[in-house]
Parts: structure tokens; C-alpha cells; sequence
């Protein structure tokens, strides 16, 4: 998943030979993944795309984590992380981490080094501004609400829009990301009770032709990071074909689930990972049996630890706790969370929500890493003892 897609020239028939202008072979390449027993894609390229000159260790920029100790839920203030020049792969920082997931948080102005992270798959969210997304497939526009999915080692870089910096929230997967399997026929088309479907999906729509030598490519991988020096500009593509490719969706194209009571958080669900899951709040109706509570209800997730990050609107069941735009939640397991004071009494008798929020539960706890710990709002976990209003 996502579905077949076709770009570019390439041959009749796969693996046999499509020629170039002068008569040599273009350099075919299957990129797939579980072996090969599961999505792929066949690109066509003008150079061979082994011919590495030289690789060499390369240090990232990189952040201890720490356990979340003593437990409590968290507030981090995204808005005090310091901006500058940054690039929205090396310039990220790191916020809460395991070892399925790693959740990051940038604002960027500057374009990032061709990059492949080959331990996994990667999920943006655009909270604010526009970045191209360039890699070997082709190019992708996205804007603020948009979510791409870089498949697993896709050699890529992002390129924010002149202007106004570009707000991402990363998430790096220890595995691959996709849509829920509950969404998806056993041949992988959308079922009719999917928030969202394939015309809703946006893939790469020409390809890249970009010629030059020497050229540095930092990879990502399971013992570290390495610098590759390709002997030709890998975005050489003429064509390919297949189900395994860059795509984006658009938050803004999440049709919500509703009922009569309050719906649990599954009915936003928007993509599984390892060990998570990624949900998306959006403006919707709210409850309308006669006596609803539209706020959630005091909840106790005792496998997960629940992280949200606030992009839009207004979140009602926050108010009066210090969550602004920019802000991120951590709720953990071990710890009951709910609405603020006054917040169920306020909701009653409401019609509709305007809040915009993508939400991250994981399976095994998340560590704090370094940048968490210097915008945190210390004094969140103690909201819930104050009088409400």
C-alpha cells in the first residue's frame, strides 16, 4: 500500500532490456521490501545506482534520552525550541523516543543534504509553511495539514518554500508505515468505512532528471550514519512503476467518524507503524444523543503511552492546562488522564469542535530526549487539582 502507480517511460515487460538513446541499457532497480514478499517498485536509471566512490561514519546531531522519571504527564512547548538556518533532516530535534518510534519536532529554512534512512519508514506532518519533497521518484508539493510517507531507504531531501520556515513534525519508525489493515480489502483497495481513500492519496507525478558526479548522500541506518559519495546524481530516473513510492494525504481530507456518544480514539485512527499508531482530530460534529458528554471521558490506556500534538483550532478538553498551538501532550501509561476541570461541564449541549490535532500512541513507553526536557511546562501535571471553571 498505497496503490499501483505508473510514472515515466518504462518498458513493456519487466526485467528485460530498455535501452537508452545511445544503445546502452538503462539500470534497472527493484526497491522492495520484506525481501520479496511485499510492496515494491522498479525504477529505470540512466547510471548504475551501486557505484559508490567512497563511505565514511558520519556524526549526526544527537540528544541523550532520559526515562520519564519520575511518571507524570508532560507538556512540551515547541514554540521555545530555537530556530535559525536549520535543515528539516539534521535539524531536528528530538523529543520522545523507544525503540519503535522516535518523534521530532523542526522549523526549517534551509534544504536538507540528499538523505535515505534505511532503518525505517518516516512520517511528516506540515504544520506550518510548504517544503518539496524530492527524491528518485519524483517531487512532491506539500503544505501545512499535509502528511507524507517516505517509504524505508528512498534516497530523498526536502527543500522548504522561499518565505516563511516550514514547521514538521517527524516521525521515525522502526518498520514500515501505513494505513490501518481494518481500512484495506485483503487486495489492499479501501473499504467503504475508511476515513479516507486512493483519490485522496497524492504520489509523485514525473520524475527528476538531475545530472551530477561526486555526490554526497548521508544514510541512516541500524549501527549509525554514513556519508556515500555516489559517482552520479542518484535523482537519474527515467521512469518506474509500482505500490512502493513517496505519497502525501491531507489531514484536511480526514472525513471524522461520529456517533450518538462520545467515540473512542480508533475512529481517528490514520496510520499504524511498530508498536503505534498515528490518529488525526479534526473540526467535526460532536455527540448528539440528548444527554451526551461531548469531551472524552477520564481514560487509563494501560498498554500505551498517548502523545498529542496540537496543530489547529481549539482543543476543548485542554483549556484552562496551557496547551497553545505548537504544544505536544505526553500522557503515559501508569497514569489516568481526562478533561480539565470545567472542561465536561462546558462541553454539554456543544454541536461541533474546531481542533486540529495529530495524536502518536505507542506500545512500550517513550524516553525524553534532551530538547524535551528544556521546553517543558513543569507545572502541567498538577492542572487537574485546580478548581475548574
Amino acid at each position: 500500500m498505497p496503490y499501483y502507480r505508473r510514472v515515466g517511460e518504462v518498458p513493456p515487460k519487466r526485467h528485460t532490456q530498455f535501452r537508452q538513446p545511445d544503445g546502452s541499457l538503462f539500470a534497472e532497480e527493484l526497491m522492495g521490501q520484506e525481501g520479496f514478499s511485499s510492496d515494491s517498485s522498479l525504477l529505470y536509471h540512466r547510471h548504475r545506482p551501486t557505484a559508490i566512490l567512497s563511505a565514511v561514519p558520519f556524526t549526526p546531531p544527537a540528544w541523550a534520552r532520559v526515562p520519564n522519571l519520575p511518571l507524570k504527564p508532560r507538556h512540551l512547548q515547541t514554540g521555545k525550541l530555537a530556530g535559525g538556518k536549520a535543515d528539516p533532516v539534521l535539524g531536528r530535534q528530538h523529543l520522545l523516543a523507544n525503540d519503535d518510534v522516535r518523534i521530532s519536532y523542526v522549523e526549517a529554512t534551509e534544504p536538507s543534504p540528499l538523505y535515505r534512512n534505511a532503518v525505517g519508514d518516516e512520517c511528516l506532518y506540515v504544520s506550518a509553511g510548504a517544503v518539496t519533497l524530492e527524491s528518485t521518484f519524483g517531487a512532491l508539493e506539500l503544505s501545512e495539514g499535509d502528511y507524507a510517507i517516505i517509504p524505508t531507504s528512498v534516497i530523498h531531501r526536502l527543500v522548504p518554500a522561499k518565505g516563511e520556515p516550514v514547521k514538521l513534525l517527524t516521525i521515525e519508525a522502526a518498520g514500515h508505515i501505513g494505513p490501518p489493515r481494518r481500512y484495506l480489502s485483503v487486495r489492499g483497495q479501501f473499504l467503504e468505512h475508511a476515513p479516507y481513500c486512493e483519490r485522496d492519496l497524492r504520489g509523485p507525478s514525473a520524475p527528476i532528471l538531475v545530472e551530477g558526479y561526486d555526490i554526497s548522500v548521508l544514510v541512516q541506518h541500524r549501527r549509525g550514519w554514513t556519508e556515500h559519495i555516489y559517482a552520479n546524481h542518484p535523482f537519474d530516473v527515467v521512469g518506474w512503476d509500482g505500490c512502493l513510492y513517496p505519497w502525501a494525504f491531507s489531514i484536511h481530507d480526514f472525513e471524522p467518524i461520529t456517533g450518538r456518544v462520545h467515540q473512542p480514539p480508533p475512529v481517528h485512527q490514520t496510520f499504524e507503524g511498530p508498536n503505534f499508531v498515528v490518529c488525526s482530530f479534526v473540526p467535526r460534529k460532536v455527540d448528539y444523543h440528548p444527554l451526551a458528554i461531548p469531551v472524552p471521558y477520564n481514560h487509563h490506556n494501560v498498554d500505551s503511552d498517548e502523545v498529542l500534538f496540537y496543530t489547529g483550532g481549539n482543543y476543548e478538553a485542554r483549556r484552562g492546562s496551557g496547551i497553545e498551538l505548537g504544544s505536544i501532550s505526553l500522557h503515559p501509561s501508569g497514569f489516568t488522564h481526562g478533561p480539565q476541570p470545567g472542561a465536561v461541564e462546558r462541553a454539554i449541549g456543544a454541536e461541533a469542535f474546531d481542533e486540529l490535532a495529530v495524536m502518536v500512541d505507542t506500545f512500550r513507553p517513550l524516553d525524553l530526549c534532551e530538547p524535551a526536557l528544556s521546553i517543558e511546562d513543569t507545572g502541567y501535571a498538577w492542572t487537574w487539582s485546580r478548581n475548574g471553571g
